[in-house]
C-alpha cells in the first residue's frame, strides 16, 4: 500500500487553479494514447525510482514488478493528495512526498532510475532540476523522460516563443512550449541512449505543445 508523508514546504510557484485542471485533463490525454506513452516510458524500470513532479499519479498503474519502490514527490497539495490515493493502488509500493526538482528529499545516488514525465516543461529551472535528478541516480542509473518540447519546424517554433512569451506559462502552471529538453539532458550529464520523436495529440493542425519526446538516458 502507498504511504503519503508532507514535510516542511520551502517556498515555491504555487498553481492551484491548473492542478485542478491538470487532474481533469488528464484522464482524457491517457484515453487518447497518454496512457500507452506512460507504458513506454516505464517499461523495463526496475529496482528503486524517484518520479519527479508525479501529479496525480497517472504513472503509478504503469510500474513494472521489478521496481522495489517509488518515491514520488509532488509540490501541488492538490495533486499530491490525488497522488496519495492512486498509490494505494499501485501495483509496486509508492511514497508520496513534498519537494521540489531542484531540492529533491534523497541523497545522492539513492535510486536506479529517475522519471520525468510532462513536468521538465514547468520547472522554473529545468537545468537544476536535471542536475538534481543526475545528483540522485546511482551511476549507470537511467533517467526516463516523456517531455514535451521544441518544435522542428521554423513555423511551429516561432508559434511557441509568441505564446510562451504571452499567457501560455500563466494559465498552464508555469509550462514553457519552446524548451530543448533533450539538449538539456544531455548538458546535465546524462548520455541518452533512445530517443523517439512524434506528435501529441496527433491532428492534421499541430498545437504548440504537440511536440514530444520519449526516451531514456544514462547517468555515466
Amino acid at each position: 500500500m502507498g504511504r503519503m508523508r508532507d514535510v516542511v514546504s520551502d517556498r515555491r510557484p504555487r498553481h492551484p487553479l491548473f492542478a485542478r485542471m491538470f487532474a481533469r485533463m488528464s484522464p482524457a490525454m491517457d484515453a487518447g494514447g497518454g496512457a500507452d506513452h506512460r507504458r513506454r516510458l516505464l517499461a523495463g524500470a526496475r529496482g528503486r525510482v524517484i518520479e519527479v513532479g508525479a501529479g496525480a499519479g497517472a504513472n503509478f498503474a504503469h510500474y513494472p514488478p521489478a521496481v522495489t519502490g517509488v518515491l514520488a514527490v509532488e509540490p501541488e497539495p492538490y495533486l499530491r493528495r490525488l497522488a496519495g490515493e492512486a498509490a494505494a493502488r499501485a501495483p509496486v509500493p509508492v511514497e508520496v512526498v513534498d519537494g521540489v526538482a531542484d531540492r529533491l528529499p534523497a541523497g545522492d545516488g539513492a535510486f536506479d532510475v529517475a522519471v520525468a514525465s510532462l513536468m521538465l516543461c514547468s520547472v522554473p529551472d529545468q537545468r537544476a532540476a536535471l542536475l538534481e535528478m543526475r545528483r540522485v541516480v546511482r551511476p549507470g542509473g537511467q533517467l526516463r523522460f516523456y517531455e514535451h518540447v521544441r518544435a522542428g519546424t521554423p513555423g511551429l517554433r516561432r508559434a511557441q516563443r509568441v505564446v510562451d512569451a504571452t499567457v501560455w506559462p500563466l494559465l498552464l502552471g508555469g509550462c514553457h512550449t519552446s524548451r530543448d529538453t533533450a539538449a538539456a539532458i544531455e548538458a546535465a550529464g546524462f548520455v541518452i541512449d533512445r530517443l523517439d520523436r512524434f506528435a501529441f495529440p496527433e491532428g492534421r493542425l499541430p498545437n504548440p505543445s504537440s511536440p514530444h519526446i520519449l526516451g531514456t538516458a544514462t547517468r555515466p
